[in-house]
């Protein structure tokens, strides 16, 4: 047995079908971010023709967004990232969203 893989822990269904897949599609977005762009302007110049007008745009867009979902390195590093957000939760009790956002500097 893979000692490396004992060490892993076990996920919930919840966790591989909707929790993970979230957080790479808010990474896949970040990472295709040109593409986005470059789409959201087209159907805001388009208005209702969008679907008719940005169709190569929305293809460059779909095909970035799918390299990223179909890649297992990056589904491995969106793993590992939920993961250290699970263990800081466990410790802190406070929610990674929570935990991102600023302080005020004065009360």
């Amino acid at each position: 047995m893979d000692p490396s893989k004992a060490e892993e822990p076990q996920l919930r269904h919840v966790e591989t079908d909707v929790l993970i897949p979230k957080l790479m599609r808010e990474k896949a977005k970040e990472r295709c971010a040109q593409h986005v762009d470059v789409f959201s302007r087209c159907c805001k110049d388009a208005g209702f023709f969008m679907v008719f007008r940005c169709r190569e745009e929305n293809a460059a867009l779909k095909e970035c967004l799918t390299l990223h979902y179909q890649d297992p390195a990056f589904f491995e590093e969106c793993k590992q990232e939920y993961l250290r957000e699970k263990q800081e939760y466990k410790q802190t009790g406070i929610p990674a969203k929570n935990r991102k956002q600023k302080l005020p500097t004065s009360m």
